[in-house]
């Protein structure tokens, strides 16, 4: 038997464990010190060791009936972990179950079998003699491929009824295309094999998951004709907007009938485009790009009936990108999903790709980077998130209501703040939809709060609200909000998105009096002039930061010209450039990868400072580049599209040093870096 070493514990969660360990007036004593109570002392991550030799590269997971953990690995192996919960003093055993597969990018099981869709099919794998490794590989069903590098396949999620779900993901040749039969679409398989579409307009559709209806809902990344990551309630015969694979519905079976050419490409909100078209369904919940994260990724439903917290029924998102974890409340107006995402769990060691339920109630989340680089630093890992039992302040839900919102807590507030305007602001935003990737924010503006209700429980507080609108995304900010023992919310921002107004009671006017005899009370509405160009170098402009046309004193031209493209993995194809100090420098960027990117030259050591002030920068950070207002940032370009350029022009800095270039674009910064060395 091979006698595996494992790796150790990060130190962040060995400081963790070692945090718990303290005595309870200990532990309160550290957070009252601390203005934002960190998220480990309410939840917990711990690491799976993973043996040495072993590339656990996640794409699937899923909780066998014995208390063993398969996993999927990207590497074409299947994995099964005995004791994955550490119990006693035992290590995990792994024992590998199945080799030679395709890029496996989802795993479930069922009736005494796995499942795991690969690239071209869903297979089916099963150990008949109880050795723990799969005797019978037995095709499900195939489709077809193009041999595209962008050719996934996520599934299966299982139907009650027993059938399968697996999303097909869109190939890439400078933009999102079907390239091979049913690529976009959400396909239903039978347990014999029969496979037929059931949705179209997916682009990357990485994860799928019920809700506490019952109801499947599919996760999507941002990308062409997908503003922002977002997710999407999907029934039989839905069109959910990427228009390229509607190239297939034509053809016998299809139950959507639009085609390519009645999507219009206006730039217009997705909401008004959809209440022209019949069968387009919109987000039920937008993840606002860069502030829930970059890569949406799995969505897994609270079913622990209160032992993970008190966000039973709730739903659980990943992001790959960010390595985070965001929570999204849902509900259901005039027959439509609607509903709010918070952030809920940071510093996960890579990017999370999938997450499972252990059998205590614990999340196991499975994670890779390889080629999607995220912000957690590991090429892969295994990790659990444990509650730790201590009740989080926070808002729990975010409930519409005909003239604002209802948001309830998790504990008791203080009802001098809650009751005061002035803990609280609001604004209303919305993103293009277009053929381009991604989108600027598009008209923000600021709502007047005309009254903050509290209720005799203290644990709900009406917001009423001028400025409401049907398909708009509404950034809910209450910061100013303290619990009833002096406690800060965990997390105080939260993004709902409004696809219905409700019918129903307004708030007692009377009330709304007393409350707006508050001077503070009322907010001038601001409307905040939105970028029309992110993704498009747009017409040539000349500032002190970004020159897009050549200086007229340089009569002789520039003395360096330097081209600069971009590698997979979040790269820069050129690391080192060097210059002489205070040469004439024309810079040209070429944006061949299959994301956003820019172009940030900063001062010596300052890349990740310079990439962190962007992310900083909230909802303007996409009307502005990312370009943070700070010395640190000497040139830069826009953000570009994929497979767009754009050339600056700078005088280099009269002081030698090596100097930084970096990605500003959210979660670049830590690893898309370059050196531009400044010599005498």
């Amino acid at each position: 038997m091979k006698i595996y070493s494992y790796r150790f514990l990060n130190i962040l969660t060995v400081a963790s464990l070692l945090w718990l360990s303290l005595p309870v007036a200990a532990q309160q004593a550290t957070e009252q010190s601390d203005p934002a109570p960190r998220e480990q002392v309410y939840y917990t991550i711990v690491d799976i060791p993973i043996p040495d030799g072993i590339e656990l590269e996640v794409g699937g997971l899923a909780v066998i009936p014995d208390g063993s953990l398969g996993v999927a690995t990207r590497r074409g192996e299947i994995w099964l972990i005995e004791n994955p919960y550490m119990t006693g003093t035992r290590t995990p055993r792994f024992d590998r179950f199945a080799t030679g597969l395709h890029e496996p990018l989802g795993l479930a099981y069922h009736d005494g079998s796995l499942y795991a869709s690969q690239r071209s099919e869903l297979t089916k794998l099963t150990d008949k003699n109880g050795d723990r490794q799969a005797d019978a590989y037995e095709t499900v069903v195939s489709w077809p491929l193009s041999g595209n590098y962008h050719e996934y396949s996520y599934g299966p999620l299982f139907t009650p009824e027993g059938d399968m779900l697996v999303n097909l993901n869109l190939g890439w040749i400078g933009h999102g295309a079907s390239l091979a039969k049913w690529r976009g679409w959400m396909m239903k398989v039978s347990p014999e094999g029969n496979m037929v579409p059931l949705a179209s307009g997916m682009r990357s559709p990485a994860g799928m998951g019920y809700n506490a209806a019952g109801d499947v809902f599919y996760a999507e990344n941002q990308g062409d004709w997908v503003g922002s990551g977002r997710i999407t309630h999907v029934e039989t015969g839905d069109f959910v907007g990427n228009p390229e694979g509607l190239v297939w519905s034509h053809l016998e079976g299809s139950p959507v009938k639009l085609k390519p050419e009645d999507i219009p490409d206006t730039g217009d909100p997705m909401s008004k485009v959809a209440a022209e078209i019949p069968g387009f369904k919109t987000p039920a919940v937008w993840l606002p790009h860069g502030l829930m994260g970059i890569s949406t990724s799995d969505i897994l439903l609270d079913q622990t009936g209160g032992n993970f917290g008190p966000f039973t029924d709730q739903l659980f998102v990943g992001d790959q990108g960010h390595s985070k974890i965001v929570r999204v409340y849902l509900e259901k107006v005039n027959g439509v999903y609607q509903g709010v995402a918070f952030p809920f769990r940071e510093g996960f060691s890579s990017g999370i790709l999938r997450m499972v339920w252990g059998n205590d109630a614990s999340m196991f989340v499975g994670m890779t980077s390889r080629g999607w680089s995220s912000t957690g630093k590991e090429p892969f890992g295994l990790q659990r998130l444990v509650w730790t039992g201590r009740v989080p302040f926070e808002i729990k839900t975010v409930k519409a209501q005909p003239d604002g919102f209802e948001l309830e807590f998790t504990l008791p507030v203080d009802a001098d703040a809650a009751g005061s305007t002035d803990s609280y602001q609001l604004s209303s935003f919305n993103y293009k939809y277009h053929h381009n990737y991604g989108s600027p924010v598009i008209e923000l503006e600021e709502l007047a709060l005309k009254a903050a209700l509290v209720s005799e429980d203290r644990l709900k507080v009406r917001l009423v609200v001028d400025g409401l609108k049907e398909g708009y995304i509404h950034e809910i900010n209450a910061s100013g909000i303290k619990s009833g023992e002096k406690m800060d919310l965990l997390h105080d921002v939260g993004y709902y998105t409004l696809n219905q107004i409700p019918s129903g009671e307004k708030a007692n006017l009377s009330e709304i009096r007393k409350a707006a005899a508050n001077p503070h009370a009322a907010h001038q509405n601001t409307a905040v002039a939105a970028s029309n160009t992110a993704g498009t170098t747009g017409a040539a402009t000349n500032t002190s930061k970004r020159m897009t046309e050549m200086p007229d004193t340089w009569t002789n031209g520039p003395d360096q010209s330097i081209v600069m493209g971009t590698l997979p993995g979040l790269k820069y194809d050129v690391e080192l450039i060097e210059i002489k100090a205070g040469s004439k420098v024309k810079v040209t960027f070429n944006n061949n990868d299959d994301m956003l990117h820019n172009l940030v030259f900063a001062m010596p050591g300052t890349a990740i400072e310079v990439g962190e002030a962007a992310l900083e920068m909230g909802l303007e950070g996409s009307q502005k580049n990312y370009i943070p207002d700070s010395d640190k940032v000497l040139f830069h370009t826009n953000i570009l599209s994929p497979e767009t350029s754009e050339t600056i022009y700078f005088e280099a800095p009269a002081e030698p040093g090596e100097y930084a270039y970096v990605c500003t674009f959210p979660g670049h910064a830590y690893v898309m870096q370059g050196v531009m060395r400044v010599i005498k």
